[in-house]
This record gives C-alpha cells, structure tokens and sequence, in this order.
C-alpha cells in the first residue's frame, strides 16, 4: 500500500465522527429517493401485471337492458378482441350487529368457469355452484371489514324481496381495486362491498333473463379505444345505453391512476429535494474538512507529490466518505422501499406483489451524489494544491483587523469577552458563517415541507367535510324518481331536512379539449351542500349556464363567458351548448353545476331527483337507518362521519408513510450538519481553544466560545428555514395537484414550531457530543509544533 493510501485509511479513522455524519447526509438524500423510485416501480408493475393477468377490460359500458343476442354484434366489431356481458345491480343489505344500512353492488358471474374479462382472484372459500340461487362471494375488503368467512348467511333486499343469502367465498378482483359506492369519494368497506352472483341467479331476481345491463370489452393489440367507443355508443343506443368509457375514465383503474401519478410527483419532487440539500451539506462540510488540511498538502508537495496525486488522495477520501453514505442510502432505501410498497399493495388490495426494483435509481442516487460531492470538494482542493509547499504549511493569513463597526457599538460594548470573541469570529468569517447558516435553513426547510402535510391534510377535510357540506346523510337513489320524493323521505324518522340532487354523466368539450365527468343538478337554495369556494364563499347557482371548478375549467381551456359543449349520457343524450357564468376553486374532483330545474328543463324531462341529502336527528338515527334497509330503490347511502374517517384511512394513511420517512431522513440531515459544522469548528479552532485554556480561561468558557458561534448560526439559519420551508411546500404542493386532489398550502405555526424544535435539539445533541470531545482537549499535543 503506498503512503498515501496509508494517510487516507488513517485519516478516515481519526476522522470517523465526521465521516459517519457525512454519510448519514448522503443516505439521507439517496434512502428517499431509492425508497421512493423503487416503490413507485413496483406498483406500477404489480398493477400492469394484475392486470394483465386477470383481463382487465379496456372498454365499459352500462345499458338499462339489451339482449344477449347483441353480444356476437359487439363483438364483430372492428378492433373487438373479447366480449364479456353481464347484470349489475344494487342491494341494500341487513347485516346482524351492524346497525346501519349497507350497499352491495352485485356482479353476475358465470355458474360455471371465470368470466372472459375481469375475472376474479378466489382468496378463500369456492365457486358458486349452477341451481343454488342464494349462493354469493363477497369482496375481500367488505368481507374483512365485517368478520364474514364462508359460511356465514346475511340478509339483502333484491328488487323488493327480502332473501338470505350464503357466502360460498371471497375474492378480489383488477375490476375493483378500489370499490366505490356512487357518488362516494373513497372506499367504505364497512358499508359498501361487491358481491358476485351466479348468472342465472342475478337474471332471475331483476328479471333480466337472456339480457344484460353491462358490458366490457377488450381490444387487439395497438387498437385505440376511441373508434371502438363510438361504434359501441351507436350499438348500444336503442337499449338505454349510458356512453362507453374506457379504461382511464373506469372509475377504480382511475382512482389507482391518479394515487399513482401523486407517488410519481413525490417520487420526483422530495428526492431531488433531498439530494439537492444532501449535495449543497456535503459540499459545504468537506471544502471546510479540506481547508484544514492545508499544511499536510504543504508536507505531501515538499515531500514530491504533484499537484495530480495530492488531488486524487483527497479526491478518493470524499468517494470513500460519499461511497459509505451511498451504500448506506442504497440499503436503506431498498428496505423502507419493500416496506412501503407492500403497505401501499396491501391499500390498493393486490393479490400479489412484484418487488424488482431495478438498477436506474440506484445508479441515478449514486452518481449524482458523487458527482455532487466530488464538484463541492473539487474547488477546496484546487485552492490548496494551487499553493507552493512553503505558502501551504504556514496557517492561512488572519482577516484584516478593522477598527469599529458591529465591534464598537453599543451592544458589543456590553458583552463579555467570550461573547466578543463569538461574534467577531463570524464578522471575520462572513461567508461560512452564512453557508453554515444556510445549512441549517435546507434542514429545517425540508422539516418544514415535509411535516406541512398533516395541516394540509386536515384543513382539506375540514373546508370539503364541514365547511362545503352540512348534511348527515346522502342517499342514491338506483334510477332517477320524481320529485314527489322528496316528501317521502322527509316523512322518515328523525329527518329534520331534505334537499335533493339530479346527478348526470356527461362529456365536457371545449375545442378539442374533452373530459368525461358529471353534470351537477342542485337547488338554487341549497344549504346542505351548497357550493362552496375553498376561500370561504357560498357561490349562488346562476338560472341558466354552468358553475364549473377551477381545474375542470383550466382542462377545457375555458373561463367565465364562454360555451362549453355538454354531451348528455342518460336519458334522451341531448347535446346542450352552455355559458360558463362562474368558477370556484375545490380541493376534491372537478365537479360543474347547474341549476336543478333548469337542468330538467335541458333534458326534456319532468321534475326529477336522483339523491337526497338528509339532516337528521341524531336521537333517531337508529330508527332511521332501521328503514332505509327495507327500501329497495337505494342505491347508495353515504354518512359525513364515515366518510371523514375513511378519507384519513385512505389519503392520510397513505401520505403519512412517505411523510414519517420524509421527517426522519430531515433530521439526519438536522443533525447531521450542526454535528459536522461544531466537529470542524474545534477542528480549526483547536490551537486557539488550547492557548485559551492555558491563559486561564474554563472548560465552560471555552465550549461557550466554540459552541456560542455554531449556536449563534444555528439561531440565523432557523428564521431561514422557515421562510425556505415555505417556498419549498408550495413547489409540492404545486407539483402534487391532480384531477382527483389538490393538496392546498397550509403551515400552521406549531409546524414551524416543531421544525424549530428539531433543528434545536438536534444543535443540542451535536453540542453535547462535541462539548465531551473539548474536555478531553490534550493541550501538550494540540501546542506543540508538528515534528
């Protein structure tokens, strides 16, 4: 081993401390974003796989009925590559020891053999057996929820009849990876499951024999959906038909699509985050390590080594420092990336899961944590080597002495010396002081962004929950009933108020802009759900013209004043041309509104509601729910309460994973620059801490000194932080935005708290761990002159 290698093991070892709190930095940078890539990686993987494997359609649609005759048709149509038709309905369902009332969707599945598409993944139990009617298999989310296993018996009121029905299984299916009663904004599986029936059973309890209400298709290889839609469409239009969909528009495959490209904007957005201030730390500690060993370049060049060997002996002690935190990074991220992703698999219900991350994202950390290093330690090292080795092995020249300025004021003149010292130190030194300082600010700025989340979070189900909405209960009515409804429903136990909706699907377009959604039909009084601004108005719904969101209109290109063309799906699909006459700013969906009587004007249709928004005596809850389980037109009954809960279950859970290891790497980081920067400190500083001591000066006075000035720096960076903290959570929550949520920017004060409180303790930690080092200061070896 040559001499150098040797002083590079050596100064590792004596340098172990620092070298340890260097790597932590870097895996910090490199754990987040290997944890994050590979996660993303392998859900997207284990969803395309399920998929593909399970024969997920690629196009939807629902008719009110249509004979199994036209099957052969669709599928002879150009494109078609199988054709699975079947019967869906809603039940309400009496389950014992559950008092409120429970939706089931029921899906008619072949007696014998998996259907051709959408088949299902049988978790326990068996198949339903040909001739026995009462025979289901219920979702694996729903029969969890409840405790059912096959077996057990539940009652369900099927089109009037009130029948017991047994569990024969459970399954799951790529059809419902997330299954969501209508209207419903999350999963509910307590109150909403997916049951399969046999054919025969289904067809016999609607009455739907030799007929079908839905309908999914597959295409061949390359096909477009769009040209398969439209002959669909034109097919299905004498039987009811409510508009073919594909895929991206299928309301479970889009609620996956859109949590997955909001992993994609924190996959992409934190690690660079991360890396960015892990590199900026890494730098600025390692020019500072470099600049103490400005004498040793000295010995090395007098001794003969060029300029090429000094710099790539230090070049490889920042690989080797940057190298322990990349592998480091790498095991961490590999182990919190499994971790989160089969938490995520076990959220979205995957049957199974593919973890193979590959090697892009470790091969993207390493190199650009290197690089990023080796840049930051390149200008320390070209300073150094560029002095002759008589200039190098004297100290470098002290700052000019400057009479006056923040040394002469009033408030210097009342400090004692130790505190002149602190402060004249960082006037001498201006630019580190301020780059410790900076440091400091990245870490608690990161701590910042990351915690902001849990007040965006519970201030986005506090204005959609409580603020927009006022209402107890909503129901869903399976069809469209009169408005004389109404009246029917108010008469029900403990309802202290009703209002109604009209809900159609629709296609907005706008140019060439198209996007498929629902038309809103509300009461121009509305108070139990009105629509209501995030910044805390109530808009009033205009006689004529539509009230859209804000990202429905910036998707459509469209503002107040102009037409959006409206294609009507149900009914008679009359094609309306409507003035855009007001917009408002939702955090949830992009829903439009329009006035209810003018909508049922529009539609050629008389007075009609489609759900019912209850205020309800909570003294009678019980009887309430009581009789919305005998009433068999209910197609969905949604509780505020519930649906509160089952928003932080599903986006809170979820978010709260990433943002745990976002807070726990901010605090390696935390640390990890105030323990390196007090480590260099006494490092510089030593000699002058030693001759201290020996002029009389304490043990206590000179830590005061020595931990005084990274303190000092450590209380300018936190006020910088907090203000990069917040430049920093609005670039994420900019970034985070989707068409199923944005995430608003709020940072409550507690949080800037909190991240202050971190950014100390971790100053205090660091302090303690350097302050034991100072005590055991050899004032002999620190003096005397380096043979």
């Amino acid at each position: 081993m040559n001499p150098l290698d040797k002083k590079l093991f050596r100064d590792l070892w004596r340098l172990r401390g620092q070298v340890i709190a260097i790597a932590l930095i870097v895996a910090s940078g490199v754990g987040v974003l290997i944890m994050s890539l590979s996660s993303l990686e392998a859900l997207e993987e284990t969803a395309n796989a399920y998929y593909e494997r399970y024969r997920f359609a690629q196009v939807f649609a629902e008719v009110k009925r249509a004979p199994r005759s036209l099957e052969k048709k669709i599928a002879e149509l150009p494109g078609v590559q199988a054709v699975d038709t079947r019967i869906a309905q809603f039940a309400v369902v009496d389950i014992a020891g559950f008092g409120e009332p429970v939706i089931a969707q029921l899906v008619s599945i072949p007696e014998r053999g998996q259907p051709n598409l959408n088949q299902l993944v049988l978790r326990s139990g068996r198949w339903v057996t040909p001739g026995r009617v009462d025979e289901v298999i219920l979702g694996e989310p729903f029969a969890e929820a409840h405790g059912f296993k096959p077996g057990d018996k539940f009652q369900a009121v099927l089109k009037g009849n009130k029948r017991t029905l047994t569990i024969v299984g459970t399954a799951l299916s790529p059809e419902f990876v997330y299954s969501i009663g209508p209207g419903a904004l999350m999963p509910d599986d307590l109150r909403f499951g997916i049951f399969w029936m046999g054919r025969d059973a289904l067809a016999a309890a609607y009455d739907l024999e030799d007929s079908f209400n839905g309908v999914a298709v597959s295409l061949l290889r390359g096909v477009e959906p769009k040209g398969v839609i439209e002959r669909l469409d034109n097919l299905l239009e004498d039987y009811g038909g409510v508009g073919a969909y594909a895929r991206k528009d299928q309301i479970s495959n889009w609620f996956l699509m859109n949590e997955l490209e909001q992993l994609r904007s924190m996959s992409t957005i934190m690690p660079t985050i991360f890396l960015a201030v892990a590199g900026f730390l890494t730098n600025m500690v390692l020019a500072r390590l470099i600049a103490i060993e400005r004498t040793e370049i000295g010995l090395l060049k007098a001794f003969g080594y060029s300029n090429l060997a000094v710099g790539w002996h230090y070049a490889k002690m920042v690989m080797a420092m940057t190298g322990l935190g990349i592998v480091i990074g790498w095991g961490v991220g590999y182990g919190l990336g499994q971790w989160s992703t089969h938490i995520y698999a076990d959220q979205f219900r995957f049957p199974f899961l593919l973890f193979r991350p590959g090697p892009t994202s470790f091969s993207i950390a390493a190199i650009v944590s290197m690089a990023a290093a080796l840049i930051g330690a390149a200008g320390a090292v070209r300073s150094s080597v560029a002095l002759s080795p008589a200039e190098s092995m004297r100290p470098p020249a002290p700052p000019v002495f400057h009479k006056g300025g923040l040394m002469d004021s009033a408030l210097a003149v009342l400090l004692d010396q130790p505190s002149r010292m602190i402060l004249r130190q960082i006037i001498r030194w201006p630019l580190r002081a301020f780059l410790t300082a900076s440091g400091i600010a990245l870490s608690v700025a990161v701590l910042i962004s990351s915690l902001q989340w849990l007040d965006s979070i519970d201030h986005m189900a506090d204005t959609h929950f409580f603020q927009a909405q006022h209402q107890d209960i909503m129901v869903g009515l399976v069809e469209a009933e009169q408005e004389s409804v109404v009246r029917e429903f108010a008469n029900l136990p403990g309802v202290l108020s009703v209002e109604s909706q009209r809900i159609v699907t629709a296609n907005f377009r706008s140019g060439t802009r198209l996007h498929r959604g629902s038309l809103n039909g509300i009461e121009p009084d509305a108070r139990l759900q009105p629509i209501y601004d995030n910044a805390g108005r109530v808009v009033a719904v205009p006689p004529g013209g539509l009230v859209l969101s804000t990202k429905l209109a910036e998707k459509l290109a469209v503002g107040p004043g102009d037409t959006v063309l409206v294609e009507v799906l149900e009914g008679r699909r009359p094609t309306l041309e409507l003035p855009v006459v007001s917009l408002f700013e939702t955090f949830i969906g992009m829903p439009a509104y329009i006035d209810k009587s003018a909508m049922n004007r529009l539609l050629l249709e008389p007075r009609r509601v489609e759900f019912l928004d209850l205020l309800v005596d909570e003294r009678q809850q019980a009887d309430l729910f009581a009789e919305l389980k005998e009433l068999p037109s209910i197609a969905a009954v949604m509780l505020r309460r519930a649906a509160v809960d089952e928003f932080y279950e599903t986006l809170a859970k979820t978010l709260m994973v990433y943002i745990s290891f976002f807070v726990a790497f901010s605090c390696t980081l935390a640390f990890g620059v105030v323990y390196n920067t007090a480590r260099i400190a006494l490092s510089e500083r030593g000699r002058e801490l030693a001759t201290l001591r020996v002029l009389g000066f304490s043990r206590w006075e000179i830590s005061y000194i020595l931990l005084g000035e990274v303190g000092l720096t450590v209380l300018f960076g936190l006020p910088l932080g907090c203000l990069a903290g917040l430049g920093l959570a609005w670039l994420m929550t900019t970034a985070f935005e989707s068409e199923l949520y944005r995430i608003p920017m709020i940072i409550e004060p507690s949080t800037y708290g909190v991240g202050v409180l971190i950014a100390l303790l971790a100053a205090v930690v660091s302090g303690f761990i350097v302050r034991e080092r100072l005590d055991k200061l050899d004032l002999i070896s620190v003096l005397k002159t380096r043979e």
